[in-house]
């Protein structure tokens, strides 16, 4: 199965009076690249998170968010110091006194005063949240596989025919290469009737520099390993398995191959070919630069 680097993914539920969002987002890069926005009570779950993810990814800049919201679970006690709400109510009863002043104190009136309520944190199952946690995680993560998956099939039917196209220029390039020599071999005698005129034509000397000319335009070893490595490149977009790096690689060897055969061949039609091909390498580079 072949995956984009690129995808989206979201999971919900309410587990245990927490309703719990996971968004997964990701885009291209060389290596597996992990950032976050959780809840900062959530902070000790990150390296759990990102190791859970890169079970499954192993390329891509990947970002997840996070949201926590409780339902029916309280996640903040409140605590009374009863002392000081004591001595704010004797110090208004001295006031009163002493001023003689009416003294309308009440309960509402003294949770007012500093630190007579406190809020805290409730204590949290942290393996119990975990688990929470890591459920809608992998929700998120099998969508977000899905999505991957999808454009990594229209990618790779994509880089198929263009395999195709290549593996046709290729066979045009033998077809065209193959009558070569000769061409040149016609070539050189007539070339060499005008000059020598009614002197005759030495045939060893015209074999011999045909044969150079042969031997230093050959394109026979480039299009077999071109051949090689498109039938590598079939191959490989079959496994079950990332495979980015490896097509990067025989990429460039496609190209390589490519521009050697320009370099060698001085035939107009060949180069229109080699043009054409290093077009389409080109954009089969763009596809996989986007494949896990």
């Amino acid at each position: 199965m072949i995956l984009s680097m690129t995808g989206f993914g979201r999971g919900t539920a309410v587990r245990n009076g927490r309703e719990i969002t996971v968004e997964l987002r990701s885009v291209n890069s060389r290596y597996f690249e992990y950032s976050s926005r959780i809840p900062r009570t959530c902070s000790y779950l990150d390296s759990r998170l990102k190791k859970q993810l890169n079970e499954r990814i192993t390329r891509g800049k990947v970002e997840l968010s996070m949201t926590i919201q409780n339902v029916d679970a309280a996640d903040t006690v409140v605590t009374v110091n009863m002392e000081l709400a004591r001595s704010y109510q004797q110090a208004m009863r001295d006031i009163s006194e002493q001023l003689g002043v009416k003294n309308d104190i009440s309960a509402g009136i003294l949770t007012r005063f500093p630190d007579v309520l406190a809020t805290r944190h409730a204590d949290v199952d942290e393996e119990q949240l975990w688990e929470d946690v890591s459920a809608v995680t992998a929700q998120a993560l099998d969508r977000f596989v899905e999505m991957r998956a999808a454009e990594g099939a229209k990618m790779k039917a994509d880089v198929e025919n263009r395999l195709n196209f290549l593996e046709e220029c290729v066979g045009r390039v033998e077809t065209l290469s193959a009558g070569r020599v000769e061409a040149y071999t016609n070539r050189l005698y007539e070339k060499l009737k005008v000059i020598l005129e009614d002197r005759d034509i030495d045939d060893a000397r015209v074999l011999t520099e045909a044969a150079i000319f042969g031997d230093k335009t050959a394109v026979d070893e480039e299009t077999v390993r071109l051949r090689s490595h498109i039938s590598q490149y079939r191959e490989i977009l079959q496994l079950n398995e990332p495979v980015g790096r490896k097509l990067d690689f025989l990429t460039q060897e496609l190209n390589r191959e490519t521009n050697t055969i320009g370099s060698k061949c001085q035939d107009l039609d060949i180069t229109r070919i080699v043009v054409d091909m290093k077009a389409e390498i080109e954009k089969i580079r763009e596809q996989i630069q986007n494949l896990e």
